[in-house]
């Protein structure tokens, strides 16, 4: 692998250098093919995997980590960079998603899981604001500065643009921010690895919009090698919340996944490198589509 810059981050408990920088329900439409080029309709917000370790989508590269591409009312956001840059960028090439068109960056938490992909990344477009959590290592910040990008480091619930939210930090080892989207369906909470726990992380949304319901769960549930009921404990949490729709992948495990899918039936979405949701951005568009 290329290395440009010596960021000194933690992957893990160690310290190691940073690396350069399907089915169709109503209301929601997945995806399985790849996309066209340019923007998205902006009546939809448009979730497309681009890094994770379970397949989807043949041709494209699998490996362990995490990064999915938004597109949202004619603006693009990267939640996370996944592992490898040149995978990230390979899979984004293949999707047809183009640098120019990511707006901002949000880093879910420190790991080279999710931010090994940043510096290949911002070498392509250094433009994007990158939002990355408070606690980040202040070389880390200094070195995603000097390539021109805009940094914000977020320490509490932070709007970042119309409909696109941090959910604040959370845990306390492994400090960790979420993603929140407030679409025609309601609460979208985008997840890196949840160390802190997916259902803290989807309250903590919840605390922010309590009037609104959380729509969809998507991202790395971290529930890898837990106990079923621990797992099917976590599932009637989320249940609890209010959670309509789940999109575990990364870190949640096969077992997880196999629970979550016999747990919440229809309303499971299998997703993989490649898989793309579309969600009406409307409210009047999804109110007259359920009628």
């Amino acid at each position: 692998m290329k290395t440009t810059l010596g960021l000194p981050i933690l992957a893990g408990a160690a310290l190691i250098s940073f690396m350069p920088l399907h089915e169709q329900r109503p209301g929601m439409t997945t995806h399985s093919g790849l996309a066209s080029e340019g923007r998205r309709d902006s009546a939809v917000v448009r979730l497309t995997v681009v890094y994770d370790n379970n397949p989807l989508i043949p041709g494209l590269q699998t490996a362990w980590g995490f990064s999915c591409f938004v597109e949202l009312g004619g603006s693009g956001v990267l939640f996370d960079t996944g592992g490898e840059g040149d995978i990230l960028l390979a899979n984004m090439a293949k999707l047809k998603i183009a640098p120019a068109n990511v707006d901002k960056v949000v880093i879910s938490h420190v790991h080279m899981d999710h931010l090994g992909g940043l510096s290949d990344f911002l070498q392509k477009n250094s433009r994007p604001t990158v939002c990355v959590p408070a606690t980040f290592p202040p070389a880390v910040c200094r070195d995603i500065q000097a390539v021109g990008a805009t940094l914000i480091r977020a320490s509490s619930h932070e709007e970042l643009g119309p409909r696109v939210f941090t959910v604040g930090i959370f845990g306390g080892s492994i400090p960790e921010q979420a993603l929140v989207l407030r679409t025609g369906r309601g609460l979208v909470v985008m997840t890196g690895c949840a160390h802190p726990g997916v259902v803290n992380l989807v309250r903590g949304a919840k605390s922010n919009f309590p009037n609104e319901q959380v729509y969809l769960v998507i991202g790395g549930f971290h529930l890898r090698g837990m106990q079923s009921s621990e797992i099917i404990t976590v599932i009637e949490s989320l249940k609890g919340l209010g959670v309509q729709k789940v999109a575990p992948c990364h870190c949640s495990g096969d077992a997880a996944r196999a629970l979550f899918k016999k747990a919440y039936g229809d309303n499971y979405i299998e997703v993989g490198v490649g898989a793309k949701i579309d969600i009406p951005l409307s409210v009047v568009e999804s109110t007259q589509e359920e009628r």
